[in-house]
């Protein structure tokens, strides 16, 4: 792993990843535009949008940051078997299968304020933890494959994972949103 912690290091290792990231965040935004209708038929899941990707992205983050500590801790193996790993994988997941559930909740009764619900309680909550499920696996995907890369490649994992994986899922939250709502709505 690389120690050179000067600010042009950094940017010639953050920099590259920075600006592929942000076409990526511009596809992302016109699937978002794409899926305009559905948002202005169904207010409550227009309020599902942000907090969906930014909980995603929240998520991806908490688990870069720990295991980039448990890599500069010397203690992350890449291992199946490896503990801290699959702890910190599962606990990302678990913690996604009871938050997303009341993130759906609370856009649901924010929507009942507002007024203009369309859809019940039950299809907004359902939509939120199918929506989060799939997020958080993915999440967990995209954090252990980009941290791995950061260490294959010789990069602290602090520079890059968590820019890469909180503007990944949000691309991922948008499509994985969509997707539910295609196939639940």
């Amino acid at each position: 792993m690389t120690t050179d912690w000067t600010v042009r290091a950094i940017m010639r290792a953050g920099l590259p990843i920075l600006l592929t990231l942000t076409l990526v965040e511009i596809g992302s935004g016109l699937v978002l535009g794409s899926f305009e209708a559905s948002l202005l038929r169904y207010p409550t899941l227009l309020v599902l949008v942000p907090v969906t990707i930014g909980t995603a992205g929240n998520l991806g983050s908490i688990l870069a940051a720990r295991l980039s500590t448990v890599f500069h801790l010397g203690l992350l193996s890449f291992e199946p078997d490896d503990e801290l790993l699959v702890g910190n994988a599962l606990a990302t997941v678990a913690l996604a299968l009871t938050l997303f559930p009341v993130v759906g909740a609370g856009a649901w009764g924010l929507q009942a304020v507002v007024g203009g619900n369309r859809l019940s309680l039950g299809t907004i909550v359902l939509v939120a933890f199918t929506s989060g499920a799939v997020l958080s696996v993915l999440a967990v995907v995209v954090t252990l494959m980009t941290t791995y890369a950061a260490y294959r490649f010789g990069l602290d994992p602090d520079d890059v994972v968590v820019p890469v994986v909180t503007n990944v899922c949000d691309v991922l939250g948008v499509l994985v949103l969509v997707g539910v709502v295609t196939v639940l709505v």
